[in-house]
């Protein structure tokens, strides 16, 4: 049973002893210098609508709250058939937690990897902004790679990533490329180890 003036699970007080060390290294990690970069390109991306936040941590935050901003900045992203088909702003929490949500599963479907995806209480509550940060700069990343036209932004904002170049192949090459390694083998038949170097000999006295 818990004791009498015991605080509740639900009321968050500050944070103490290790938890609070945690959540200072998270914060360190945090780019003052990038968030002026992505809000930036949030708003050329967007347009005026959705507003510009005073400078800060937590002005970028209450911004992006709600999920309205980054539901708009990744239907612009997609030259037709919008991901995120209803974007209502709303005081209720659950609902800018969905909004948050339906944002995630459509960076997702753009190419953003798991690991660069920010979760949706790292927003919300404001536990990991700099893994916000993270997934908005891979969602830059993104655009400015795939050049698909619908990225409005400086391009030297994002750094392009590595496209793999897959090669296709037709049947027949794949059968003439296996008679090629067959001839090879082939041809080591027979071969003897005479003339071959070992490195220094051993004398024998």
């Amino acid at each position: 049973m818990a004791a009498k003036g015991a605080p509740g699970m639900a009321n968050k007080g500050p944070s103490y002893g290790l938890s609070r060390q945690v959540q200072d290294k998270i914060n360190s990690k945090y780019d003052p210098e990038l968030e002026l970069i992505l809000v930036e390109w949030i708003t050329r991306q967007c347009g005026s609508g959705v507003g510009r936040p005073e400078q800060g941590k937590m002005e970028f935050q209450a911004w992006l709250k709600d999920g309205c901003v980054l539901s708009e900045l990744i239907n612009s992203l997609f030259p037709c058939d919008k991901p995120v088909k209803k974007i209502q702003n709303s005081c209720m929490a659950f609902k800018q937690m969905e909004q948050i949500s339906q944002f995630l599963t459509a960076a997702e479907k753009y190419g953003v990897t798991k690991t660069d995806m920010f979760q949706t209480v790292d927003l919300w509550e404001g536990k990991d902004l700099a893994a916000v940060q993270r997934t908005l700069s891979a969602l830059g990343s993104l655009a400015v790679t795939k050049d698909e036209g619908t990225y409005h932004g400086d391009p030297n904002w994002f750094f392009r990533k590595s496209q793999e170049n897959k090669r296709e192949f037709s049947e027949d090459q794949m059968k003439a490329g296996k008679n090629v390694i067959g001839l090879q083998m082939g041809s080591n038949k027979g071969a003897s180890q005479e003339g071959m170097s070992y490195g220094r000999q051993r004398q024998i006295l």
